[in-house]
């Protein structure tokens, strides 16, 4: 889960547009951020570690002068939190393309294999993005090869193509090709989202923007034509034209974690509100509340991601909404933030309670998703030393038994709570009075109630079903083994202790 976003303009620079975009996904990635801006002649780039913010101040808007550019804020999901690591990603030839990406690359090895032997490549980094970069060079060398033509255009479609061809797991990309355009493309699956925009200009035609989530165009004045199909490449060239080509044969199956928590309520993914997805998730999280029939006074959401469910589980089962725990906007998202430690560290920075919402009542919390877990279990806590009676909890979303591989930091089954445990063994491990989750199946209709042309979710955290081929049992064994999840497991070695446990 990264963020992403590419503007081309006609007349003005766009690096305090796309700076003012990347603020509008920063909720997507906290540990590094970059932008690269073309002159019509050279690329002007900044990166490094940190928050939009911090990484950009006002030199950059002389510094990185051009109008056409790409950004990124990055939440890593591969590779290490080097700053090296940080995107936009370049490679010189052909053309010159920079380049920026969202998702996680499935078949990372072999395609390394590939481009590091026959290619004969250096790779300067361990991240997935780069090994795409250098696949969709080669394919594009190879375009130009085959086809023996100097349109730029046609050899980067077919080049998009083979890349597709080549490339498995989930992304979605932009580009920025050294005088031709700015390109997007989105895997045939369409797991994580991707939309394009324009705005019109009175003398000087359309200008266009490709971004991860809708928020990012209003605020520069786009307005949204669609989101980018599946299997779908999309290019801008210099002189203000769209160009559009589907590259490989896609069906739509959006994640489905995208409208629980990574996305923004007020982003519209694939047709679908986010906001309104999570109403209906309150509506049918209600029904399971109801059923159980306990004394209750008062819902309290968990800050800020499950406010809409919280208030529609109110709304359907009369019981009074309370604004029970207080939030710390200075405090990044605990969820994306590095190493255990720090998230553990960061809770009681995050949030804090009202005792008056807790002294003698039954309460119960709503959270958007139960991931680790160590996060509501010290919200459960925090709860019980203000002084609550009872602490109930409810997740909007089913419990998270797999890792996921598409581009989301849960590569790893040992940190995830619910892997291997009934419902009862995690209330114990939470410390709740009472534990509910949501369906699967209820999860589902309350996002496809939203565009019901859409068949199928990626729903592999849930319910380990992986739509491309190479997520194999090896494949995922290899994950468990690697050097960042082997960190990861370092820091859950109880977890990892009651797994064995189990399993002998």
């Amino acid at each position: 889960m990264c963020g992403i976003l590419g503007i081309a303009n006609r007349t003005s620079d766009v690096f305090a547009e796309i700076y003012d975009g990347l603020l509008m996904l920063q909720h997507r990635g906290q540990d590094a951020s970059g932008i690269v801006t073309f002159t019509g002649e050279y690329f002007r780039e900044r990166k490094a570690n940190g928050l939009v913010k911090d990484v950009f101040g006002k030199n950059e808007a002389k510094d990185l002068a051009g109008k056409v550019g790409i950004g990124h804020v990055r939440y890593p999901t591969a590779g290490s939190l080097s700053a090296a690591e940080a995107q936009p990603f370049f490679v010189n030839a052909p053309y010159g393309i920079y380049l920026v990406h969202n998702g996680n690359i499935t078949n990372t090895e072999a395609q390394r294999a590939k481009v590091t032997s026959k290619y004969s490549r250096h790779l300067r980094t361990t991240s997935d993005s780069e090994i795409l970069l250098n696949v969709l060079a080669d394919k594009v060398s190879d375009s130009i090869k085959v086809n023996g033509t100097t349109d730029p255009i046609r050899n980067l479609f077919a080049g998009v193509k083979m890349t597709m061809e080549r490339i498995q797991g989930a992304y979605s990309v932009i580009t920025i090709i050294a005088g031709v355009g700015l390109m997007a493309f989105r895997d045939p699956h369409g797991i994580r989202p991707l939309s394009v925009a324009k705005r019109s200009t009175e003398n000087d035609g359309d200008e266009y923007a490709f971004a991860s989530e809708d928020v990012a165009f209003g605020i520069n004045g786009f307005e949204k034509l669609r989101d980018v199909r599946p299997g779908e490449a999309i290019l801008i060239d210099l002189e203000g034209n769209m160009h559009s080509f589907q590259a490989a044969e896609g069906k739509l199956t959006p994640c489905i974690f995208e409208y629980v928590y990574l996305a923004r309520p007020d982003s519209m993914l694939d047709g679908i509100s986010v906001y309104k997805s999570q109403l209906r998730m309150g509506q049918t999280l209600a029904s399971q509340i109801k059923a159980a029939n306990l004394e209750i006074d008062s819902i309290i959401p968990v800050p800020d991601s499950a406010r809409p469910v919280a208030l529609e589980v109110a709304n359907a089962t009369g019981i009074r909404y309370r604004e029970g725990l207080v939030k710390n906007r200075y405090v990044g998202r605990t969820f994306i933030m590095p190493g255990q430690e720090e998230r553990q560290k960061s809770v009681r920075r995050k949030l804090n309670a009202i005792p008056l919402e807790f002294e003698g009542k039954n309460v119960l919390l709503i959270d958007d998703s139960i991931v680790r877990g160590n996060t509501i279990k010290k919200i459960v806590q925090m709860c019980r030393d203000a002084g609550a009676n009872k602490v109930y909890v409810a997740s909007a979303s089913p419990p998270v038994k797999y890792p996921n591989v598409y581009g989301i930091d849960m590569p790893t089954k040992h940190e995830l709570i619910a892997h291997d445990r009934s419902i009862e063994e995690i209330r114990t491990e939470l410390g709740a009075d009472a534990l509910f989750y949501q369906h699967l199946d209820d999860l589902i209709w309350a996002a496809q109630e939203g565009n019901k042309d859409i068949e199928q979710f990626d729903c592999s955290c849930f319910d380990g079903n992986y739509l491309t081929g190479s997520v194999s049992p090896d494949y995922l064994a290899t994950l468990e083994s690697s050097n960042r999840v082997s960190q990861k497991i370092k820091e859950y070695p109880d977890a990892k202790t009651q797994r064995v446990a189990a399993s002998g």
